[in-house]
């Protein structure tokens, strides 16, 4: 395509040569922030509308360009719409498809509006909508896990401390631990929510605008809270970003943390649970695998997440005020990570319900690791004995029962009395996995009991939202 045929700059008054074709290609960001279209024709539209409260324009004009601004959405949506580098940006090609529809009238649009707060509302809407659907996913996933505790309050598992076992817990109440997890996850995305839904349109370049505008009006039609407070910090402000992506990077750590359990769960060494056949793969060498990629990838596209993360903060960290072209690079990582964090909660939010618990091999993993031995140093606390004498007889008990290759409830009393005279026939009540957890009947408990409680007030949490 020759120059003459290209299409012209929206801001080329200033300059007598045409931009160098690398450069041109290589300042665009058409090729990804046209996602960005649905949300740059709603601000457009109710830019239009406020400039015709204003009167700016008159009803006839503020019509087209609406009527033109609509076409022009079914026109991307369907796939039609041709994109063109030349132009840039998400913003400049509709602002020249409109006006080559509706002719002068559609010049009039931008007045008293500049790319810069144009930017920062269509990326403040994109992400309001974003967060949205991730705060239905992240309630489909602690749904799924709450049904998955219910199911399993009783099913005895042993806990786990340096990845040794610790004590007795019920799998229920394992499930509940993700729950809360994801519920603090929730809360920060509702509190990042806050701060996203403040309207910059009407900061124009950086100062404002001599026009008699109504930024509390675009504000309200566009579902924004209020306006922001200043202009400089209106379109220079990321701060909302790098929010997101340290939520996003918070939720990611915790499904990784989720996900190295479910790949240490499902192996031969531990065989706790089963993935259904639809969320692993095969190997192409030895026939017998069948790996747990889904939980795999999930753990790691946390680096991924992360890297957004770094991304965004070293991004915004050396920026004077106002606006800077380097804000361009805010899109991709915000882009990526909000689909994967979709990708990653729709996959667990469809694998969760599928977990397949083995639990005798569960039970009989707790009955290895002396799971029980908090217990009865409990036991002869409560028979008077001071808590640290109560440790040392209980080392010396589990030290005993390694060397008869038996756990502490398979000790005869005969052989427990050795090591304290406080021991009795009731000993063997709380030597029991049973024993252990029903012995923690208390708010943040393991017992099956709390457990129950504790799925009663998370599904009464997730019916009011």
């Amino acid at each position: 395509m020759s120059d003459d045929n290209k299409p012209s700059k929206l801001w080329g008054g200033r300059f007598t040569g045409s931009t160098d074709a690398f450069v041109e290609s290589f300042t665009a960001s058409v090729t990804f922030d046209q996602r960005l279209y649905h949300h740059d024709i709603d601000g457009s539209v109710a830019h239009a509308k406020m400039l015709l409260k204003a009167d700016i324009l008159n009803a006839g004009e503020c019509q087209q360009i609406v009527d033109g601004l609509e076409s022009i959405r079914q026109e991307i949506t369907s796939g039609k719409f041709q994109w063109s580098v030349a132009l840039e940006d998400v913003h400049m090609n509709i602002e020249a498809a409109l006006t080559d529809r509706i002719g002068v009238v559609g010049k009039k649009l931008h007045t008293a509006r500049s790319r810069n707060d144009q930017i920062a509302t269509d990326l403040r809407l994109y992400v309001r909508d974003e967060i949205d659907q991730i705060e239905k996913l992240i309630g489909q996933l602690q749904s799924a896990l709450v049904d998955l505790a219910k199911q399993e309050a009783s099913t005895i598992m042993p806990g786990f401390t340096h990845l040794q076992t610790a004590q007795a817990v019920t799998f229920g109440h394992h499930m509940m631990a993700w729950f809360e997890m994801l519920e603090r996850d929730h809360s920060r995305l509702l509190d990042c929510r806050k701060r996203v839904n403040l309207s910059p349109l009407g900061a124009a370049a950086l100062a404002g605008t001599s026009y008699p505008i109504d930024r509390e009006y675009t504000a309200t039609l566009l579902g924004f809270d209020r306006p922001t407070n200043n202009s400089l910090d209106s379109v220079s402000d990321r701060d909302f970003a790098i929010e997101l992506a340290a939520f996003a990077s918070i939720l990611m750590i915790h499904l990784s943390r989720f996900s190295e359990e479910l790949v240490l769960w499902t192996s031969t060494q531990f065989s706790f649970i089963e993935l259904p056949d639809r969320f692993c793969t095969g190997s192409s060498i030895m026939p017998q695998k069948k790996n747990p990629d889904v939980p795999e990838l999930v753990r790691g596209k946390t680096g991924r997440v992360i890297g957004h993360l770094m991304s965004l903060l070293t991004l915004m960290k050396s920026q004077p005020l106002a606006y800077n072209k380097d804000n361009q690079e805010d899109k991709e990582p915000v882009f990526d990570l909000l689909d994967t964090v979709k990708d990653c909660l729709h996959a667990y939010a469809e694998m969760v319900p599928a977990i397949i618990c083995n639990r005798a091999t569960m039970y009989s993993a707790a009955k290895k690791g002396y799971a029980t031995a908090t217990d009865l140093a409990d036991y002869l606390v409560m028979k008077g004995l001071p808590f640290r004498d109560a440790h040392t007889v209980v080392g010396k008990s589990v030290a005993y029962g390694i060397e008869q290759g038996k756990d502490l409830a398979e000790l005869s009393l005969q052989d427990l009395q050795k090591f304290s005279a406080l021991i009795a026939d009731d000993v063997f009540d709380v030597l029991t996995l049973e024993g252990s957890v029903n012995a923690r009947n208390h708010l943040g408990g393991t017992a099956p009991e709390q457990v129950l409680t504790a799925v009663a007030n998370a599904r009464a949490v997730l019916e009011k939202r």
